[in-house]
């Protein structure tokens, strides 16, 4: 009879599915990281499902891919760069991949629009009962959308990004032609695609080399009324940098759903940088998302229960 331990804030909500899913196993929940060292040692589960529900630091990375951690730890989101590295000939990983791409491209798409039509201004005109004859709209239409990440939500971006007749160019480790992306290219030629890009879009893992990927340098070499949307993890971007260009005047705007440090601490320069939307880390998070999750880890376990191959087994050497 197989163990599996729901790792997640409200395990109980989880364990329905889960149960009809493997009817004979055994499936036990735990809603705290301080709990899930001793679970695991005491209960030696074989398949862990987890989710990063309170942020990554204390997540007790080390129980689940530890030597006497289960075989199959299955992450109930896209980003694993909050295990830090493991055996994957000891340690199975499996992501939640594309689980929260479409709410994610329409929180770009938004977001683009927000500054595009400058919403800040017109709720300001609305405020002070000031009627501009000088406005004028920006449209999206004929403007080029950078997707740095071409997994499932930059491609998700991408049709949306495409259906608002913007040009998209894209970057991903492993450049070829992709449906409805005009040119890929690899990281190594960002540089020269910065300032062609009215809206730059992260849609990257963290790895050793995103990590601090659009620093100053890159920042100063986008448009000045370039847009910035990032929603993978904030370590891609200097966000002291992004802060200090804001101030100065450079970006039309930046979203950011993800940061550096979670939650944005207090006095943190973004919070008062200028043209800026700073969202709580929920751009993948809608109604039904944790069952739209466990749906996800229910197919792969019946994949599990007749030995077949799993889905969204990621690589440790490249983190996704």
């Amino acid at each position: 009879m197989i163990r599996i331990l729901l790792h997640a804030a409200d395990p109980a909500l989880l364990t329905p599915p889960v149960q009809a899913a493997a009817p004979d196993a055994t499936v036990i929940g735990c809603d705290s990281y301080a709990a899930l060292p001793g679970m695991v040692a005491d209960l030696a589960p074989d398949i862990v499902f987890t989710i990063r529900f309170a942020g990554t630091p204390g997540f007790p990375a080390a129980a689940l891919t530890g030597p006497k951690g289960p075989g199959w730890v299955s992450v109930g989101g896209s980003g694993v760069d909050h295990l830090g590295t493991w055996d994957a000939a000891r340690t199975v990983v499996t992501n939640a991949a594309g689980v929260g791409a479409d709410q994610m491209a329409e929180y770009v798409i938004g977001a683009a629009l927000h500054f595009r039509l400058d919403v800040p201004g017109l709720i300001a005109d609305r405020a002070a009962q000031h009627w501009r004859r000088d406005r004028v709209m920006r449209p999206l239409r004929g403007s080029v959308a950078l997707i740095i990440g071409l997994g499932r939500t930059g491609q998700a971006v991408a049709d949306r990004a495409r259906a608002m007749g913007m040009q998209v160019i894209g970057v991903r480790n492993t450049p070829a032609p992709m449906d409805g992306i005009a040119t890929v290219h690899p990281p190594s030629e960002l540089p020269t695609l910065w300032p062609l890009a009215d809206l730059v879009v992260v849609c990257t893992p963290l790895t050793p080399a995103t990590r601090g990927l659009i620093g100053k340098g890159a920042i100063a070499a986008m448009k000045r009324d370039a847009v910035i949307v990032d929603v993978s993890r904030g370590e891609v971007i200097d966000g002291q940098a992004l802060a200090a260009a804001l101030k100065a005047g450079h970006l039309a705007g930046a979203a950011l759903d993800v940061f550096e440090t979670e939650p944005l601490p207090p006095g943190h320069p973004l919070w008062t940088a200028p043209r800026t939307l700073i969202s709580p880390h929920c751009s993948s998070v809608f109604d039904g998302w944790e069952l739209a999750t466990i749906a996800m880890f229910c197919d792969n376990l019946r994949r599990h229960q007749r030995g077949e191959p799993l889905a969204n087994i990621v690589q440790p050497s490249r983190g996704y």
